[in-house]
């Protein structure tokens, strides 16, 4: 039986998160669709969500033609940095879900370092 493309990114996922939790950091959480970008900020346990944005939000989709590409996910980044930062989260891990780290992944973690998240 073919392991189907999904099935190989969870996989790439269960490892990091696995990783991320003996860091004992919030987490920041990434999930791309091809319309679309989220971002997660969970606590050290993974229990409670502190902060979220994506581009389903109209304060964050703003002015934005699409939502689909790499501006929307640097929009994406600014808005889930000020959003930690308003609720007193300086340090996260980056958790890209088994997304290679390039394109959308790679402009929303940029954005988000360059608005006050550390890595």
């Amino acid at each position: 039986m073919q392991i189907s493309k999904k099935d190989r990114r969870l996989r790439r996922a269960v490892k990091t998160r696995a990783h991320i939790r003996t860091l004992g950091v919030a987490r920041l959480s990434v999930h791309k669709t091809p319309r679309h970008i989220y971002a997660q900020l969970t606590d050290a346990q993974g229990a409670k969500v502190i902060a979220a944005a994506s581009t389903v939000q109209t304060a964050v989709k703003g002015d934005l033609k699409t939502t689909g590409n790499v501006e929307a996910a640097k929009a994406v980044g600014r808005a889930i940095a000020e959003r930690a930062k308003a609720a007193g989260v300086t340090q996260v891990s980056f958790d890209r879900a088994g997304f290679r780290y390039h394109g959308r992944i790679k402009a929303l973690a940029d954005a988000a370092r360059e608005a006050g998240l550390q890595f």
